[in-house]
């Protein structure tokens, strides 16, 4: 009888959970894109998992236009780089640099197409 009572919570209790998970992932998912979340998960998994900048993000992250020439990317990119060695901002060194580093491709490649 002990044993039949306590399968029998075992069951319910577990029943419980496996419920309550699937209703927060449900929740999840509606927060995500509510907040746009999923739009920007689908757009990294278009461009792949490796953090691949575009050339258009890089020169929004810098501050540069498609008319800047590679000196005013360097100078923005230093002022940048300094800022934020100085406040201790790892992640956003990263990505100027990640910034700096897509333009300087894009920059090479006009230079031998042209």
């Amino acid at each position: 009888m002990a044993a039949r009572v306590l399968a029998s919570v075992i069951v319910m209790g577990s029943t419980i959970i496996a419920r309550a998970c699937a209703q927060a992932y449900r929740q999840a998912l509606a927060n995500a894109s509510r907040s746009g979340v999923a739009h920007g998960a689908a757009q990294n998994l278009k461009r792949g998992s490796r953090g691949i900048l575009s050339e258009l993000e890089a020169r929004e992250i810098l501050g540069v236009t498609e008319k800047s020439s590679w000196e005013e990317v360097l100078k923005k990119y230093d002022t940048l780089f300094e800022r934020n060695a100085q406040n201790g901002s790892f992640y956003l060194q990263s990505k100027v640099h990640r910034a700096k580093e897509c333009l300087e491709t894009a920059y090479q490649n006009t230079k031998t197409s042209a």
